[in-house]
């Protein structure tokens, strides 16, 4: 059900009745020494994948680039602005809505996307747009509270960092995985409400704050284990949704 794998004959005969499409969006940044940096695509882009079959939507493929200022002194990360994400996005929307689709879902990986998303989704106050990170279940968060309780963290966090093990590379460095044994500094809950959003400040002052890239987060706990269990839990909750979703605009 990929997009890009499919025609546009097949896409017009979809059509034919009200149905929407699936949106994945993640980013291009460090997750700390064991972390890969797709980790926040690759999470989102799984849990769509799965989506897209059980719901049996087509899914558009995923955007990797956006707004992570904060962690540009660290090799690798590729960040783009707010203004010009919002612009890209807005574009992606208008051609997505120009064929007849009648709702787009989109599954988020990345923290700093929420504003940016939910500001852009009031230009579309006419069009069905619904927009879900996929930690923000219940189900799933009492899976990552029961798991990692505070070492989640804010970045490089087990419960992503475990997802990305399911179906990706592992990083096996002796030296990497020594480093990211040693326990994180914790955050204090002033810290956390602080700078959620992912509100880090210049990338100097960032990385001088948190030198192997983790934020309060002990990757070293993730596993391949807790990684399917996550999966589940969001591919379950993101399928309910949307399936409530169909209902009401099938009904109206």
């Amino acid at each position: 059900m990929e997009l890009e794998n499919a025609s546009w004959i097949e896409v017009e005969n979809y059509l034919k009745k009200p149905n929407g499409i699936l949106l994945s969006m993640g980013s291009t940044e460090q997750h700390g020494p064991i972390g890969l940096i797709g980790t926040d695509t690759i999470c989102s882009y799984e849990i769509a994948k799965k989506v897209a079959d059980k719901t049996k939507m087509y899914l558009a493929p995923k955007i990797a680039y956006s707004s992570a200022p904060f962690n540009m002194s660290f090799p690798g990360t590729i960040s783009i602005s707010d203004k010009l994400f919002k612009k890209f996005i807005f574009e992606i929307i208008s051609s997505i809505f120009s064929h007849g689709f009648s709702f787009i879902y989109i599954i988020n990986g990345h923290g700093a996307n929420i504003n940016p998303i939910k500001e852009l989704i009031v230009k579309f106050e006419k069009k069905n747009i619904f927009f879900k990170s996929w930690w923000d279940f219940n189900e799933v968060n009492k899976i990552r509270k029961n798991l990692y309780g505070a070492w989640e963290g804010m970045h490089a966090t087990p419960s992503e960092i475990s997802i990305t093990k399911v179906n990706y590379r592992n990083i096996t460095s002796k030296n990497l995985l020594k480093l990211a044994k040693i326990p994180p500094q914790k955050l204090s809950n002033s810290y956390i409400k602080n700078h959620s959003g992912d509100r880090h400040g210049k990338p100097e002052k960032h990385k001088e704050l948190f030198p192997d890239g983790r934020v309060g987060s002990h990757s070293y706990l993730s596993t391949k284990k807790a990684g399917r269990k996550l999966l589940r839990a969001s591919i379950d909750e993101i399928v309910k949704d949307i399936n409530k979703i169909k209902k009401n605009i099938n009904n109206n």
